[in-house]
């Protein structure tokens, strides 16, 4: 059975550091490609960033570009999220999931707020 389980979420102020974790099983972690996205209130799915199955190669929306870093930890099965430089506007519930799959993790929530 696979699952994704985040955390790491909390509340910070902007300029703050978060560093988020997913951690996976009941599959072959090491073979997934995996990305993070995330939901502000009351608006839809964005995505924030990939990573591929040996984390040689990486992607990040444009919005968190240069701010945030993913890796991932293959022998421990899990993925990453450093978030660096937070904005009010990086709130949200931040989600990782198998790419080309429908194996969502429940999400944690980040809110940067002074």
């Amino acid at each position: 059975q696979v699952q994704l389980v985040e955390s790491g979420g909390d509340m910070v102020q902007p300029g703050g550091s978060l560093r988020l974790s997913c951690a996976a099983s009941g599959f072959t972690f090491s073979s997934a490609d995996m990305s993070w996205v995330r939901q502000a209130p009351g608006k839809g799915l964005e995505w924030v960033s990939s990573i591929n199955s040996v984390g040689r190669s990486t992607s990040y929306a444009d919005s968190v570009k240069g701010r945030f870093t993913i890796s991932r930890d293959n022998a421990k099965n899990t993925l990453y999220l450093q978030m660096d430089s937070l904005k009010p506007e990086d709130t949200g519930v931040y989600t990782c999931n198998m790419r080309g799959t429908d194996y969502w993790g429940k999400g944690t929530l980040v809110t940067v707020s002074s």
